[in-house]
């Protein structure tokens, strides 16, 4: 059974830093895409940031320049580097994987880890 559990949420005052976790336990063979999305109540969950199996990376224009996503596939950990912290970056951040939990590499399922409060006030 794969999980996958959050780490290094918080509180933070604007300008600060965080740095968010996401290690998978369980059988892994191959971790493919990985991503971190962020939900506020009352909104949609917003996809934040995502590294595919070649280390390629991409994020919504709202973080460009101050977020950074990583990933350690020895350690099956995921990473959200969150640098100039603003009160609208304050929400609930879940990291997801595909993850293939077989030698059937082609075979993939799609996991949400358990969700981190950030939050972002002076």
């Amino acid at each position: 059974q794969v999980q996958l559990v959050e780490s290094g949420g918080g509180f933070v005052q604007p300008g600060g830093s965080l740095r968010l976790s996401c290690a998978a336990s369980g059988t892994v063979f191959k971790l493919w895409t990985m991503a971190w999305y962020r939900q506020v109540p009352g909104k949609q969950r917003e996809l934040v940031a995502i590294i595919d199996s070649d280390a390629g990376t991409d994020y919504v224009d709202s973080v460009k320049g101050r977020f950074t996503i990583s990933r350690d596939d020895a350690k099956k950990t995921s990473y959200l580097l969150m640098n100039n912290l603003k009160p609208e970056d304050t929400a609930v951040y879940y990291c997801n994987a595909q993850i293939s939990v077989t030698i059937q590499l082609e075979r993939y399922y799609e996991y949400w880890g358990q969700g981190t409060q950030v939050t972002v006030s002076s």
